[in-house]
């Protein structure tokens, strides 16, 4: 650098002198030698013209001496070189010269004719020429003018070397010394600066540069801090982060992320990412860049990636375009999470979000999700699907005596049982409850539901064992059959569900294929439902009165109430319908409600009747009507109609009794302390009747109708034993102080046993039928003016 700066001075200061100096001294020397030949010129021509006048006589006269005299001067002229005079006669020719006339070459010769005046006038005679040297730019030169050329170069030389000597030591010096510097910074890696001190503007440049390394070297400083404090971010964050290159390929990665993965930087700098990456996952890795720029956000995978040792971690991986950031690097940062338990915690989530806890089957959802696959491959297979809607019978009986424990005990034993039977293709489900459903898919899938559904029904006539002790149970089944009875899942589900419900309403245990026919007792009981809705909205329902009357006399000592709907479109409706849907909906106890009120306003009616101000009114209740405001409820109903609290009797069934909650225990102890009295109805038909007696306040036994009727049987041994029941109910039930009323009474002869067994009162259409207010009223009054007539 330094010889070529030098050179390029040198250059220009020798393009300088060429330019200028040059053109100059040229334009000197040519004026200097014309100036110059144009003397010589004119001496030449003067001595010539001056000399030829002098040679005219002499030559016409043939002198040669003085000829000779008159050619000497001429060549003792400095600028003359050589003479030659002639005559036109060729009789004389003289030359004199003082070089060899053979070397006449390169002069210049000038001639001038010489004349004589003689008398007959002026004649040429002859021709004198001299030679003189041809004038170069030098050689017309004189002494002095060549001295001052000399000195002229001799300075021109000077100041050049001066240029020189100074810029070497006012510019290549201080440049000498900016390229050490800057040489050792590129070399060494450190900031040198420039030992040049001067006010000029080398000076100035050497300061600048000092300056510029001394910020330089500040902001190195803080780069490699803010660097280093970068690597040392990236390295020490807790949490996997790699840098990729445009192509994918690895180009850092965190001493976390080597730590996790058991990898070496070494190993996998400059490899392709998707080399890491498991190979069933590595096209949705690939994909990964497409969805980004459709999402135009940050890019989110979750994929499987290969460890150092051979093992496979779930990894979720965010990564950001270096460049959608604003910056020039071309690339991208991630940050890999480990989530594989995360992975593992959503797949056990999901298997208990569609599994049943207790048994481990799938549950509604889980069981639905996989009858929709299941309809599906039927479909692409042209196969049959098969469902079987299980219902376990009796099963709330023994979560209310035995608890919910031993339910879930039950339920375990059915599952247990239950496995054996299923194929590996077969899928079961608990929906809920005791409530089971089996999905059978392939060929044959009818003929295998059918003998599945078997089974199942004798599987149970092996008793559960429940807290030692054993217990029987039953199963409704319903079956139903894809294609041919539904077009979709959850079609199926609810055909075989049907099924279930109406094996169930047939006598429980057994197995039922869906047949239309189910569809319009179900449209029925739904209309039912809605009809009951409406009822209660719009008070149908209305209490019917049968009496009760004194098994001696006949007359009426109280009067049942029972429920009956009347609907303005379909008329008086049978009780038995609705009670049962009534019941499984819940709705019950507000048409148990309903009638009360109505029958507290009947008996306040039949009280205005002669004979009957003490005639009482039996009314049955549901166990959802036993709630802590029953008993204020009771005594606002019969204060409100002036009735005495002993004419009401609370009409109770075992339902009631067989759960011993002590909150009904309690609301019936406060009933009967009211005053009001307490009827046990069906009696014998339960598990443990007799036992009722001695635990809860019974005021009336009402035996159930099933004895009366079997007292007139054909059969000997059935009537025999029926008649010593219903003589040890009667027996027993007045050593407890308890009247006793006999129901379904519709023979005399049945009327006569019964007086003859000690029973107090009875009912049955041997004395009347349920009968609306007003007729009742009529019949009433009928009846007592035939009495009173008789």
């Amino acid at each position: 650098m330094t010889h070529s700066v030098e050179s390029r001075f040198i250059a220009i200061i020798s393009g300088a002198l060429l330019v200028v100096v040059a053109p100059l001294f040229t334009l000197f020397l040519a004026l200097s030698s014309q100036q110059a030949a144009r003397n010589l010129t004119e001496h030449v021509n003067v001595v010539l013209i001056t000399n030829s006048r002098a040679l005219g006589k002499p030559l016409w006269e043939l002198d040669r001496d003085s000829i000779h005299q008159i050619a000497s001067m001429l060549v003792a002229d400095s600028a003359i070189s050589g003479v030659q005079i002639s005559d036109n006669m060729g009789k004389l020719n003289i030359s004199e010269v003082d070089v060899n006339p053979a070397d006449f070459r390169g002069l210049e010769s000038i001639s001038e004719p010489i004349f004589y005046k003689s008398p007959e006038g002026t004649r040429n005679i002859g021709s004198i020429t001299v030679y003189v040297p041809k004038l170069g730019w030098f050689s017309a030169l004189h002494q002095m003018e060549m001295a001052f050329i000399s000195i002229f170069i001799i300075a021109i030389l000077t100041v050049f070397g001066a240029a020189i000597l100074g810029n070497r030591i006012m510019v290549i010096k201080p440049l000498m010394r900016l390229t050490a510097a800057i040489e050792a910074t590129r070399r060494l890696g450190s900031r040198h600066h420039v030992d040049w001190r001067s006010n000029d503007e080398m000076g100035r440049l050497a300061k600048s540069f000092n300056e510029m390394q001394t910020l330089l070297e500040r902001e190195e400083r803080e780069l490699k801090r803010a660097h280093q404090q970068t690597t040392d971010i990236y390295n020490l964050t807790p949490a996997m982060l790699f840098s990729l290159t445009a192509s994918d390929q690895i180009a850092a990665v965190s001493d976390y992320w080597l730590l996790a993965t058991g990898y070496r930087r070494e190993d996998i700098i400059g490899h392709p990412f998707s080399e890491l990456v498991a190979p069933a996952d590595r096209h949705v890795y690939g994909k990964r860049k497409a969805q980004a720029k459709a999402n135009g956000a940050a890019i989110e995978v979750t994929v499987r990636f290969l460890c150092a040792d051979g093992r496979m971690m779930d990894v979720l991986i965010v990564e950001t375009e270096l460049g959608a950031a604003g910056g020039s690097i071309p690339g991208s940062l991630s940050v890999m999470t480990d989530v594989t338990e995360l992975k593992q915690s959503e797949l056990r989530n999901h298997q208990q979000a569609i599994s049943d806890h207790l048994t481990g089957l799938l549950n509604r959802q889980g069981f639905e999700a996989m009858l929709d696959r299941t309809i599906t491959e039927a479909d692409k297979g042209a196969t049959e699907v098969a469902c079987l809607f299980v219902d376990l019978d009796r099963f709330k009986a023994i979560n209310d005596n035995f608890g919910h424990a031993a339910g879930d005990a039950v339920l375990c034993q059915f599952v247990e049982r239950t496995r054996p039977l299923l194929h590996d293709t077969d899928s079961a489900s608990r929906l809920g409850g005791d409530e089971f459903a089996m999905l059978i898919a392939g060929e044959s899938a009818e003929r295998r539901a059918t003998d599945l559904a078997q089974k199942i029904v004798d599987m149970f006539e092996v008793p559960f064992r429940v807290q030692g002790t054993s217990v029987r149970l039953s199963a409704s089944i319903g079956l139903a059959f894809y294609p041919n009875h539904a077009a979709s899942a959850g079609e199926l589900l609810q055909k075989s569900d049907m099924a279930m419900y109406a094996r169930k309403r047939d006598g429980k245990n057994g197995a039922q294929v869906y047949d239309p026919a189910i569809l319009d007792q179900t449209r029925e009981r739904a209309e039912i439902e809605s009809d009951i809705e409406v009822g209660i909205a719009a008070s149908w329902f209305e209490a019917h009165f049968q009496p009760i009357v004194d098994i001696e006399t006949g007359v009426p000592s109280g009067f049942e109430a029972l429920m009956r709907m009347r609907h303005p479109r379909k008329g008086l409706m049978s009780p038995a319908g609705i009670v049962m849907v009534a019941e499984e909906t819940g709705t019950i106890g507000q048409i148990g409600n309903l009638i009360l009120e109505d029958a507290m306003g009947n008996l306040a009616r039949v009280s205005r009747l002669p004979g009957m101000a003490e005639a009482y009114v039996a009314v049955n209740f549901s166990p959802l009507q036993f709630e802590p405001g029953l008993p204020t409820r009771l005594a606002g109903l019969l204060g409100r109609y002036g009735i005495q609290p002993s004419r009401l009797v609370v009409e109770i069934t075992e339902a009631v009794l067989m759960h011993d909650n002590p909150e009904i225990r309690t609301i019936l102890n406060e009933i009967q302390r009211f005053g009001c009295r307490i009827a046990l109805d069906d009696f014998g038909t339960g598990y443990s009747s007799l036992s009722y007696l001695s635990r809860f306040p019974v005021d009336i036994v009402k035996i159930d109708q099933s004895f009366v009727r079997s007292l007139t049987d054909k059969a000997d041994d059935i009537g025999s034993k029926n008649r010593m029941l219903v003589e040890g109910i009667s027996a027993i039930s007045h050593k407890m102080n308890c009247k006793v009323v006999a129901e379904g009474v519709e023979t005399e002869e049945q009327r006569v046993l019964l007086k003859q067994m000690g029973i107090d009162y009875a009912q049955g259409y041997l004395f009347s039928k349920p009968r609306e207010i007003s007729d009742l009223l009529s019949a009433l009054s009928a009846w007592r003016i035939k009495s009173m007539a008789s």
